[in-house]
């Protein structure tokens, strides 16, 4: 007989083992059994965070520089200086009505004009010259330091300056001024003047600075100055005769 096979089982080794009891006690004696493990090493639960609402933060406010505080400060008191410059000549015009004085050169007279050894002329002239001060409520005072002068073509012939004096409202003075003056080298302007007298025209320029104040009522306001230009027309430049003055223009300007 055939002898009979036998099979023996062979364990797998893929197959789990079965489980081991421990040997050991996981939580130790008489101590207390917990869920949550042992509270001594449990660490402490996070602290609570309140949630706050996210808002725009707002940009923070520009600084002005003191540069243009200053600019800002300057201009305003500028514009401030202005608008009362201008309240104070507009009550002025309205209240005081201000007109410009009139001046004229009515006549002249030559003492001397010669030319001597040196081609120097010589000149002294005796002008009259009439002022009007045609204001109802302004009176001005003329003061030291005016400066008058007699000029052909560019070349000052003579010089002088007015008297000091007060012209009330509505007032006309007439003065009586010497001019006196020498040009060396005036050889070719003498020869000009002569050229110029047989036409009977000579072109003769008066200018005049004269520094003034004006009174207003009782208040007397700062110093000004007239600046006056005046185109004449004479018949003749002969020493020791009276000069007929033709035509007489003056322009005046105010300056402080």
């Amino acid at each position: 007989m055939a002898d009979h096979q036998r099979v023996h089982p062979v364990q797998d080794p893929d197959a789990a083992a079965p489980p081991q009891k421990p040997t050991a006690p996981l939580v130790p004696r008489n101590s207390s059994r917990s869920e949550n493990g042992d509270p001594e090493r449990q660490d402490p639960p996070p602290p609570l965070r309140r949630t706050i609402p996210y808002a725009p933060s707002k940009p923070p406010p520009r600084r002005k520089s003191c540069f243009r505080k200053c600019c800002c400060w300057t201009i305003s008191l500028i514009l401030l200086l202005i608008l009362i410059l201008g309240i104070m000549a507009a009550v002025i015009y309205f209240v005081f009505r201000p007109k410009i004085p009139n001046f004229s050169v009515d006549s002249m007279r030559i003492t001397q004009f010669n030319l001597g050894n040196d081609n120097s002329l010589s000149a002294t002239f005796n002008v009259n010259i009439t002022a009007r001060n045609p204001n109802r409520r302004i009176g001005i005072y003329y003061e030291n330091g005016s400066h008058l002068s007699v000029l052909y073509m560019g070349t000052r012939l003579c010089e002088g300056s007015l008297p000091r004096f007060y012209q009330g409202h509505r007032n006309t003075t007439v003065l009586n001024i010497e001019l006196a003056g020498q040009t060396r080298d005036a050889t070719g302007l003498l020869q000009s003047l002569q050229a110029q007298q047989q036409t009977g025209s000579i072109p003769l320029n008066l200018r005049a600075r004269v520094p003034v104040r004006i009174r207003l009522g009782r208040l007397k306001l700062t110093r000004w100055r007239f600046l006056v230009r005046c185109s004449l027309m004479v018949d003749s430049l002969a020493q020791d005769n009276v000069i007929r003055v033709r035509n007489s223009r003056c322009r005046f300007r105010f300056r402080l």
